[in-house]
């Protein structure tokens, strides 16, 4: 859900921001990270990867700071 509410996010701020200079870097940061966990799901070794302990704290957190910042953009 994660990588969806960051792709969507990104999207979101896209298109809201448009007028603005350096919007497409900006959202790029934002939707990037979360098309490549969506793309990592359908990928069966990147699965077992994304499942253990670690590697979902690390997201988290990571995310959470995504998502600030496309909050705060």
């Amino acid at each position: 859900m994660g990588g969806y509410l960051l792709f969507a996010c990104g999207l979101i701020n896209l298109r809201y921001q448009w007028g603005e200079s350096d919007v497409a870097s900006r959202s790029a940061i934002i939707f990037t990270p979360g098309a490549i966990i969506i793309g990592a799901t359908f990928i069966p070794a990147a699965l077992k990867i994304l499942a253990r302990r670690e590697v979902k704290f690390l997201l988290g957190a990571v995310g959470l700071a995504i998502a600030v910042f496309a909050v705060t953009n």
